[in-house]
């Protein structure tokens, strides 16, 4: 498709067909979504297709996943006109962070990490990253926004935990751990039912 062309009918995921197959092997990712955000209207959709899920619900800010999911995350933040966090691959911040170790898409074992200044209890954070495959970096993310938003209320006795308000992907893939970060948390994606088998099975 043309990085010009806007289709009349612009039916959710019409911004799909922007993205490009993989042709350099199985040392990268079967699908790059990357040309879709060079499309001006593309990426606009894009993002209303991921935030209409959340309309009226409570979001302070906006975090995303190292690298691609700055993109998405940054527009969102955009559009909500709210901050935007930056989850890092470990090594990048010079600043007090915590940890988190994972296994990426690729069964890469890696370590993600957030500064500590940013989450405070009772935050709605909305998690955003381009893909989610195995859901192993997502799950990560989540556990080190929960861990730096939880502090004890001794009345009554209670865990108050900076929550996620909700996931949002161009693709949430249907394996065990997308399943598992589905049934959780609140979700949104760009893939419309009919095309998901085709995305689970990378065609």
């Amino acid at each position: 498709m043309d990085l010009c062309h806007v289709p009349a009918a612009r039916e959710k995921g019409w911004y799909l067909a922007l993205m490009a197959p993989n042709v350099k092997g199985p040392n990268y990712a079967w699908l790059d979504p990357s040309r879709l955000y060079c499309h001006p209207q593309g990426l606009q959709d894009c993002v209303a297709d991921l935030l209409q899920p959340f309309q009226g619900d409570p979001i302070d800010m906006v975090a995303g996943i190292d690298a691609m999911g700055f993109i998405l995350g940054a527009a969102t933040a955009a559009v909500l006109q709210k901050g935007f966090l930056a989850i890092r691959k470990a090594g990048h911040l010079c600043v007090q962070t915590v940890a988190q170790p994972y296994t990426d898409y690729s069964g890469r074992e890696k370590v993600m990490e957030v500064r500590t200044d940013a989450i405070s209890p009772g935050l709605r954070i909305l998690l955003v990253d381009q893909w989610v495959e195995t859901g192993g970096t997502m799950r990560a993310a989540i556990e080190l926004v929960e861990r730096l938003g939880g502090v004890w209320d001794h009345h009554p006795h209670t865990l108050l935990l900076c929550v996620p308000a909700g996931v949002g992907a161009i693709c949430i893939e249907d394996s065990e751990g997308g399943r598992w970060i589905r049934e959780r948390y609140k979700c949104s994606h760009c893939i419309p039912p009919h095309l998901q088998p085709r995305f689970n099975h990378h065609q």
